[in-house]
C-alpha cells in the first residue's frame, strides 16, 4: 500500500513568544509525515504559506488574506487554549476546521500556578516591599495595613474550563471559598468536590475579593469587565488577569486604579501585546505584571506543541480531530 504524500505544515510562532527558536523542534515531530517551514509571521514567506495544507500558529494573527492565500489549506491548528487571533469567520466561510488544544489541558497547570502567583504577590504587597528594600526603606510600617491572606476570602472565578477548575482546585488549599460565573454550569460533582457555586457575573464581582478570569476571547466577551462591572467590586477587591487583555477594558481598569475604587490588580496578558508605552497601567498604583508567561514555562511549552502536533497527525492520518471551534 502506497504511503500518503506528506503534506506541508506553515508553523508560525510569533516573535513575543518565542518565534523561530521557540519552534525549531518541529520538525522533528512529524517524521516522513510533513514539510515543516517555521516562520514569525504568515506574511514572511508567501510561497510556504501558499503551498500549506496545514498552519499552526503560535498566537500569530492568521487573517482572512491569509486563509485566502492558501488555497489547498486543510486545517488551523493553534498552539492555545485561544484561538482569538485566527479569523474563524473567514475559515468557517472556507470550509477549513480552526482546533485549539483547549481540553488537552497542556496550559492549564502553568496558568493556575501563575494565578496565585500573582495573587499572593498582591496579598503580600511583594513588588512595593522589594523595591523599598532594594532602596534600602524598610518599608513595614507603611505596608502592613495592606497585607492581606488568602485563606477566608471569596474567589470569583470567571470560566469554569480546564484552567478555571485548577484553579479552583488550588483555592481549596487555601481556604478560599469559590465562586464562579460561565455561560454552562459545571457537573454536580465538580461544583461539590471544589465547593463551588455558580452566579451570574454581577453578583460575583460584588461578592468576591480576588476576581480572575479565565474565559475566550470573542465578541461577546471583549471588555467583559468595563466600567459598570468594575465598579461592582469591592474596593478591596482585586483583578487577575491571565487569559486574554482585551477581556478587560483597559482605561477602565486604570481609573479604577488610579483613583482607590480597586485595591490591585495582577496582569499577564495585554491588549495589544507586547504592550506600547502608552498603556497607563504600566504606571498604574498596586499592579503586578507579567509578561504572559503563564504558558511559557519549559514544561509547558512541550506539552502545547505535542498537543498541537497530535492533533495535526490525527488529521494527516485522516482520524477526527479534537477542540475544533469553527
Amino acid at each position: 500500500m502506497t504511503a500518503p504524500a506528506a503534506k506541508n505544515v506553515l508553523a508560525v510562532v510569533s516573535p513575543h513568544v518565542g518565534g523561530r527558536s521557540a519552534g525549531a523542534a518541529l520538525s522533528g515531530l512529524f517524521p516522513g509525515r510533513a514539510a515543516v517551514t517555521v516562520v514569525e509571521s504568515a506574511d514572511e514567506d508567501p510561497a510556504a504559506l501558499r503551498a500549506a495544507h496545514v498552519v499552526i500558529t503560535g498566537l500569530a494573527p492568521v487573517t482572512a488574506e491569509h486563509l485566502a492565500a492558501a488555497p489547498d489549506l486543510e486545517l488551523v491548528q493553534c498552539a492555545s487554549h485561544g484561538f482569538d487571533y485566527v479569523d474563524v469567520d473567514a475559515a468557517r466561510a472556507r470550509g477549513v476546521p480552526v482546533c485549539t488544544i483547549g481540553s488537552t489541558g497542556a496550559e492549564k497547570q502553568n496558568v493556575a500556578e501563575q494565578t496565585f502567583a500573582l495573587m499572593l504577590a498582591l496579598a503580600k504587597q511583594l513588588i512595593p516591599a522589594h523595591t523599598a528594600l532594594v532602596a534600602a526603606d524598610w518599608a513595614l510600617p507603611r505596608l502592613q495595613s495592606s497585607i492581606t491572606e488568602l485563606s477566608g476570602k471569596t474567589l470569583g472565578i470567571v470560566g469554569l474550563g480546564q484552567i478555571g477548575r485548577e484553579v479552583a482546585r488550588r483555592a481549596v488549599a487555601f481556604d478560599m471559598s469559590v465562586l464562579y460565573a460561565g455561560p454552562e454550569a459545571a457537573p454536580a460533582e465538580t461544583e461539590e468536590r471544589l465547593g463551588a457555586q455558580r452566579v451570574d457575573l454581577d453578583e460575583l464581582l460584588r461578592e468576591s475579593d480576588y476576581v480572575t478570569l479565565h474565559a475566550p476571547l470573542t465578541e461577546a466577551t471583549r471588555h467583559l469587565l468595563d466600567a459598570r462591572r468594575l465598579a461592582l467590586l469591592k474596593p478591596t477587591a482585586f483583578v487577575v488577569n491571565t487569559a486574554r487583555g482585551a477581556l478587560i477594558d483597559q482605561d477602565a481598569l486604570a481609573d479604577a486604579l488610579e483613583s482607590g475604587t480597586l485595591a490591585g490588580a495582577g496582569l499577564d496578558v495585554f491588549d495589544p501585546e507586547p504592550p506600547t508605552a502608552a498603556l497607563r497601567l504600566l504606571g498604574a498604583p498596586n499592579v503586578v505584571l507579567s509578561p504572559h508567561v503563564g504558558g511559557v514555562t519549559r514544561e509547558t511549552l512541550v506539552r502545547i506543541a505535542l498537543a498541537a502536533v497530535h492533533n495535526v497527525l490525527e488529521h494527516l492520518e485522516g482520524r477526527p480531530v479534537r477542540d475544533v471551534v469553527a
